[in-house]
């Protein structure tokens, strides 16, 4: 019962702070202090008349019994009131016990005194009013026994008890068997999906003989809502286990452990196929020409023999594909008028909209587990909320000062960090919903542009700059000249600055960080166009290169994590070996709209604009394909091979203004695709990964 009411009161709350009702609220906190049904727990009530019975306040218990009579008492059927009389009479005499054991035998005698009215007429009490005389009460036999503790004890268990039991049994509020019953339907949904999934195996398995198979989604699935972590569990499991190789021998084999990671296969061909479907699952490179696959541990479809050469694959065909249609197929998911057609990457199952926010979306991005997600809005508003089973807020921070960066702690994953425009990081506990430090970074250089916890969270960094020459905490259009900025390392358990990375040429503002799997690198992309990485074992710069013409809007390391990916001003997407400074992998370039400055126009010339803050990219769980922004909401690439064009394989529409960042949860082999736009709205689109 309790617990159902404080859900109640913070549900209330939620809503006057979302109404803006602040007078109300504080109204509301203040009778919430003067409860005196202490919110139904039964713990404060016999809290509270212990310390009427300590402080030898006769008056105030004798209220409080009253008020619970009125209040609860009086709903009870008249069998139970003999047990309400029982316990009333136990209440008083441990009050009177308790002031002959005190010594204070005046409050002894007020107490019969203004009760003689009262008890004289009943017999349980007539026996107690020569108490007061007897010189030792407690070694009387008709009165030593409540002088025991074990008297005592069992009298305030009782009056737990019952109180329990009456609280229960009223069902004031509900909430408790909603939460039993939809923990029952989870329960059940979740064996039901189980059970679907399974039965989808079996049926993938014997369409496996088949030359001709069509990846149709199945009748069963066409109406799920949502998919959850243990069927995407079991799916991960049927997967062929990737073929790992020896990384490159050099310094950075000791931060990538061999056989941590492998980047996703292409589709294979598989022989005997016909022709149309090798031609759908792949461009066939001329035979006297043969790509590379970036990353260095290569997997292709061709088979290569024991000398290194490649061999031709079993079948191949001549015949040209348009990319275009190609393009089409895979986004729409269409095979019309085909017999065979290649099997779609991904399957998008529902899409949901989150619209807590009124105004654009600066970062928004889901914690390590999976299950809930930050977002913050250039207001400074941040709302803590899940999405499975159902969409629900489970926090709103409220800032005076501006915010520009937030990241979720690795260590426990319920710790949130907050970078601000004022020199502050805050760390916020998103359970108790509080703040537990607040740190004061740099006066100099107030703007918190970038945060970064390390994987093991003991630490994390953080990106400071100094204002802009206007003044501003974002100017748009930036300046041409990089302002001055600061990388620090912050101990998480003692709150204090570790030590401020050394930055060349210059010092001057990072705009995005990243860790890789261990967190013995570090990742920067600056606004110079410098991508710096950074050996944080030795807390020193291992390299840097000039990577873009302007800014470095976003950075992140790839699956295998032997090379990083950025997108900057010049609107570019760039792969880059790590193991070779400055030697680009692939390049690609992408539309204004996947790589910002972002513009939203509207009635009588108004235009916004909003310059690059959060994630810009982000990978699925093989590190096969990558999700961007676009106008109307996220498109999914397949991730190419060298100098191959993007390959668009699905669009995830569904926005009425430009996406400004985006998140795809991999804490699962499949999952959620996050898409948050400039109009305050996210939406959440749910991919069924199509297993090849």
């Amino acid at each position: 019962m309790g617990s159902a009411v404080e859900r109640t009161d913070e549900h209330v709350r939620e809503y006057l702070i979302y109404r803006g009702f602040t007078s109300t609220l504080k109204h509301l906190d203040s009778e919430i202090k003067a409860d005196k049904e202490k919110g139904f727990r039964v713990d404060k009530i016999i809290d509270q008349l212990q310390l009427f019975i300590q402080s030898f306040d006769l008056f105030g218990l004798k209220e409080y019994w009253l008020y619970l009579d009125r209040r609860l008492f009086c709903r009870l059927e008249d069998v139970y009131r003999s047990t309400v009389n029982k316990l009333r009479t136990s209440l008083y005499r441990y009050y009177v016990i308790n002031t002959i054991q005190k010594g204070n035998l005046e409050k002894t005698q007020e107490f019969f005194q203004k009760q003689a009215l009262e008890l004289q007429g009943q017999a349980e009490w007539r026996d107690w009013f020569i108490l007061p005389f007897i010189p030792a009460p407690e070694q009387n036999p008709a009165f030593s026994p409540y002088f025991s503790r074990q008297w005592a004890d069992t009298f305030l268990v009782s009056l737990h008890n019952f109180l329990s039991v009456l609280f229960q049994c009223m069902h004031i509020l509900h909430f408790d068997a909603e939460v039993q019953r939809t923990t029952s339907l989870t329960e059940e949904n979740e064996q039901l999906r189980q059970l679907l999934f399974a039965l989808q195996t079996e049926s993938r398995d014997q369409r496996e003989g088949d030359e001709m198979v069509h990846h149709k989604l199945p009748a069963y699935v066409q109406n799920m809502d949502r998919l959850g972590d243990t069927e995407l569990d079991l799916v991960s499991s049927q997967r062929a286990v990737s073929t790992v190789t020896t990384p490159s021998r050099n310094f950075f084999s000791t931060f990538l452990p061999q056989g941590r990671r492998t980047p996703g296969k292409p589709p294979q061909v598989t022989t005997g196929s016909s022709p149309s479907q090798v031609a759908v699952n792949r461009k066939d490179p001329p035979s006297s020409q043969v790509k590379e696959s970036w990353g260095s541990k290569s997997s292709t479809p061709e088979k290569r023999g024991e000398t290194g050469e490649v061999e031709p694959p079993a079948e191949t065909s001549n015949e040209p594909t348009d990319s275009s249609s190609l393009n089409s197929r895979s986004c729409g998911g269409g095979t019309e008028g085909q017999g065979l057609s290649a099997e779609q990457p991904f399957i998008k199952l529902s899409q949901e909209e989150y619209g807590e926010h009124h105004s654009s979306i600066m970062h928004c991005r889901v914690d390590c587990s999976g299950r809930r997600v930050a977002s913050l809005d250039v207001d400074g508003v941040i709302k803590v909320w899940s999405f499975n089973p159902i969409i629900q807020t489970k926090a709103t921070i409220m800032s005076k000062s501006p915010l520009l960066s937030l990241e979720w702690a690795t260590k426990p994953d319920r710790l949130l960090l907050l970078g601000s425009g004022v020199g502050t990081v805050r760390l916020y506990d998103t359970d108790a919903k509080k703040n537990l430090y607040e740190m004061n970074i740099d006066e100099t250089h107030p703007r918190i542009l970038s945060l970064a916890c390390s994987p093991s969270g003991s630490s994390f960094v953080c990106s400071a700059a100094a204002l802009s020459r206007s003044g501003n905490i974002d100017s748009v259009p930036r300046l041409p000249i990089p302002v001055s900025g600061q990388l620090l390392l912050w101990d998480t358990k003692t709150v204090k600055q570790q030590l401020q990375f050394s930055l060349e040429p210059e010092p001057v503002a990072i705009n995005c960080t990243a860790f890789n799997h261990n967190g013995n690198l570090l990742v920067t992309g600056a606004a110079d166009g410098v991508i710096r990485l950074f050996d944080m074992q030795r807390y020193e710069s291992a390299m840097s290169w000039r990577a873009h013409d302007g800014e470095v809007y976003s950075v992140e390391f790839s699956y295998d994590e032997n090379t990083v990916f950025s997108i900057g001003e010049d609107g570019k997407f760039i792969q880059w070996n790590i193991h070779r400074c400055g030697v680009k992998q692939s390049e690609q370039v992408l539309p204004q709209d996947a790589t910002g400055p972002f513009v939203l126009s509207g009635y009588s010339g108004y235009k916004q604009v909003q310059v690059p803050r959060g994630r810009l990219f982000a990978f699925d769980s093989e590190g096969q394909h990558v999700l961007t922004c676009s106008n109307s909401g996220g498109l999914i690439y397949r991730l190419s091979n060298g100098e191959q064009a993007l390959e668009s394989v699905l669009s995830l529409s569904g926005h009425k203004a430009p996406v400004v960042t985006v998140d795809w949860c991999s804490a699962v082999d499949c999952g959620t695709c996050l898409t948050a736009s400039m109009d305050g709205k996210i939406k959440l689109s749910t991919l069924l990964a199509q297993k090849s």
